[in-house]
Formats: structure tokens, C-alpha cells, sequence
């Protein structure tokens, strides 16, 4: 069978699968999350092992020591897998919730209930959880999913959707509910990329040359963020040690994340007096600063920052710093620069708070916070399958809502059109 037969294929047993979720009730796709989060802890020796063969392949490949940690499976992180899917299966479900019901003049009700989208396509790299994560919120909101994870996971992929689809099957429902593209073949995504009217969303995941080769070749609707180049803008009225945490924890907590600040504004009426103090912090966690003219007036050690800097996804211990004359350039510069993922400003002044809050466009926008809480677990949404800047359908985190959309449902009991 060629790629395009069979991506084909895998795509239409997946439109089968989300015929039977559909009627699958809560408390059924409950089970099948806790019955898998079993099935992965009872069989995390085999997950471990086929896990090897690509760490192995990875070093031949010369991957870094990072990217190599982001592909590992260990028995703690089978064990956050599971404990992930348990936590997806406690969620609300929002499949068949009617809102927003109204009663028209001619006495019909009018209402808008939350339905699944039908089949998603996940495209991703590298860390084999996703496989896990992505398909417990598909299957929770009643979607079938289309997986195609990077080659460097496929052992591990490969496995872990064995798992699922053996628990799936054994509870009933129709296994291509979670359907695997289990070739490396890059032709295998242009070919999902086609299939308008069977896939009905693709979210990819992974670095902005993924996000780009799949936004450009697919004839599906994408939910996407390129990259994350987020900011914290440290104003004349804010608390400076409450400030200089909150660039800490948003720069070093976790760098290689899309939610990592890569440029610290900081307000020129209180930059003598906070630079020195924060660039020291940085300096001892590790990291390599880039600065303005003014920057490096202050802290002299401070390498020259260019505007292309300004653009950049360090997703390293790598930060950028620029003195701004006030609020209204620091936006300015978020506008200008910025990816419109996560943003902050910390201050006391309410005035400013709210004004930042309105003016910044971007998917989050924080007062007084660390722009790394930009994420489904710390929002209250449970889990996430991605963040998306794009403005149509969803916004930011996207949990089990976002993987829904809307029909009208109409009540009557004998109204015509006159």
C-alpha cells in the first residue's frame, strides 16, 4: 500500500471511531482513560524497553543531551502518564452540555450544545507523553485522533498506542478512535495535510519549522502557535523584589518552554536601581544576558543586543533586556516584536494593570505573574493539548472545551416559518 492509501486509510477508521464515541457515554470513556492508565503502569517494562531502541538511535543520531531527556521514558514519567489520563477521566465532561438557551418571540427555544469536533490530527516531535496526553483529551471530548509523532519516538509511540487501542477494543469501542501513523515518511503528513473532509482539525506540536511546513501544505483548519517569544515588563510603580522573582522564575524556572520570558522591559525610572541586582541573579543561574546601549551603561558585562534578538525563541538560558522609557513603549515594543503568547507587567498601579490588560494582544496576559503559569494545569483547565495564539475558535490553553464546538438545537412544538 502507498503512503497516500494508506494515510487514507488510517484517517477514515478514525471517522469511524468518532461515529462511536459520539454515543459513548461519560462514565464509559471514564473507564477506558483508568483502564489504560493501568495497562501503561502494568506494562511500563515493555514501554521502557522499546523506549531504548530510539534513545539508542538518538545517540547514533547525535542528538543533544536535551532532546535526548525530552525522548526518554523512565517509570516516573509512565507513572505521570497515567496519573495524567486518571486526572483527565475526574474532568467535567463537556459533550451534550446545551447553553445559552433562549425562548424566541414565536415561542421556540433556541440553545447551542457542546459536541465533539470529530477528528483531530496531532502532529508532533520527540516526547512520546504527548501520545498519551493528547489521545486522554480526545477521548474524554469524544474526538478520534490522528497521531504521527516525530521518528526519533516511533518504538515508543508505537507502544503506547498498542496499549490504548487494546483498551479501546476491549471496552468496546471501535479502535480507530486512536489511529497511529506509524511511518517516518515526512510525505505521510503533506498527505494528512489533504485530507479535507475526513480530518477535521490539525494541531501540530513542536519546534516553528514543524508549526510552518504543516500551516503551508495543509487544506485543514490549524490551531497553532509559531513560537513564544513572551515578555515581562517591569514598571516604575512595582514592588522590585516581587519583580525580580518574577523575571527569575520566568526566565530560569523551566527555559525551554514556549511560556519562558526571552526579553525582560524593564521601566528607565527604576532601572539603576533594579538592573544591577537582577543581572547578578541571572548571571549566577546560568544565564547570558543581551542588552540595550542603556543595559550595558548599567552592567557593563552585558553583550550588545540586536534588533534580530528581539524575534527570537531562545528557549535557553539566553535573555534579552531593553530600558524603556514607560509603559506605552514597552507595549510598543510587545507589539512589535512579540508572538502574542504570554505577556506581563508587574506593578502597583491599577491604571497601568488594566490598560496593559487591554491593549496587549496576546493569548495571556498576566499582572504581577509569572508568564510560565501560562498553561491548561495552572488555569484550572485540568489538562491542555497544546497553546494556541491563533483567534479563531481557541485561545491559549486548549483543554476539553476548546475540543468542542458548538451546534444550535432548536425546541418547538409547531412553529413554521411565515
Amino acid at each position: 500500500m502507498d503512503i497516500k492509501a494508506y494515510v487514507t486509510q488510517k484517517a477514515i477508521e478514525a471517522k469511524a471511531g468518532t461515529r462511536c464515541l459520539g454515543k459513548a457515554s461519560s462514565e464509559l470513556k471514564n473507564r477506558v482513560l483508568i483502564r489504560i492508565a493501568e495497562s501503561l503502569r502494568d506494562q511500563s517494562g515493555e514501554l521502557i524497553i522499546e523506549n531504548s531502541k530510539d534513545i539508542e538511535f538518538a545517540k547514533k543520531k547525535g542528538l543533544s543531551p536535551a532532546l535526548i531527556d525530552r525522548l526518554a521514558i523512565t517509570e516516573k514519567r509512565v507513572l505521570e502518564m497515567s496519573q495524567g489520563l486518571e486526572e483527565v477521566a475526574q474532568l467535567q465532561d463537556p459533550v451534550g452540555e446545551i447553553v445559552r438557551m433562549v425562548r424566541r418571540p414565536n415561542g421556540m427555544e433556541v440553545g447551542r450544545m457542546k459536541v465533539p469536533i470529530g477528528v483531530i490530527a496531532i502532529i508532533y516531535e520527540s516526547r512520546p507523553n504527548v501520545t498519551a496526553d493528547a489521545t486522554g483529551l480526545c477521548l474524554k471530548s469524544g474526538n478520534a485522533v490522528v497521531l504521527r509523532g516525530g521518528s526519533e519516538a516511533i518504538n515508543s509511540n508505537r507502544a503506547i498506542v498498542r496499549i490504548m487501542r487494546e483498551v479501546v477494543k476491549a471496552k468496546g469501542l471501535h479502535e480507530g478512535a486512536i489511529s497511529f501513523i506509524d511511518i517516518p515518511d515526512r510525505d505521510a503528513i503533506i498527505e494528512m495535510l489533504k485530507l479535507e473532509g475526513i480530518i477535521d482539525v490539525v494541531i501540530p506540536r513542536g519546534g516553528e519549522g514543524l508549526i510552518r511546513t504543516v500551516t503551508e501544505n495543509s487544506r485543514i483548519p490549524v490551531l497553532k502557535h509559531y513560537k513564544g517569544v513572551c515578555h515581562v515588563f517591569v514598571d516604575r510603580d512595582a514592588d522590585l523584589e516581587m519583580a525580580s522573582n518574577i523575571c527569575f522564575n520566568a526566565k530560569v524556572q523551566r527555559p525551554g518552554t514556549c511560556n519562558a520570558m526571552e526579553t525582560m522591559l524593564v521601566d528607565k525610572a527604576i532601572a539603576n536601581k533594579f538592573i544591577p541586582g537582577m543581572t547578578d541573579r541571572f548571571r549566577k543561574a546560568g544565564v547570558v544576558l543581551y542588552g540595550c546601549s542603556e543595559t550595558k551603561a548599567i552592567s557593563a558585562d552585558v553583550k550588545e543586543v540586536s534588533e534580530d534578538d528581539f524575534m527570537k525563541e531562545y528557549l535557553d538560558l539566553i535573555l534579552n533586556i531593553k530600558i524603556v522609557r514607560d509603559m506605552e513603549e514597552a507595549i510598543d515594543h510587545i507589539a512589535k516584536y512579540g508572538s502574542a503568547h504570554s505577556d506581563a507587567i508587574v506593578t502597583n498601579d491599577y491604571e497601568k494593570a488594566t490598560r496593559f490588560l487591554r491593549e496587549v494582544d496576546s493569548a495571556a496576559v498576566f499582572v504581577n505573574a509569572s508568564t510560565r503559569l501560562n498553561d491548561g494545569y495552572q488555569f484550572g483547565l485540568g489538562a491542555e493539548i497544546g497553546i494556541s495564539t491563533d483567534k479563531i475558535h481557541a485561545r491559549g490553553p486548549m483543554g476539553l472545551e476548546e475540543l468542542t464546538c458548538n451546534k444550535f438545537v432548536v425546541f418547538g412544538h409547531g412553529q413554521l416559518r411565515e
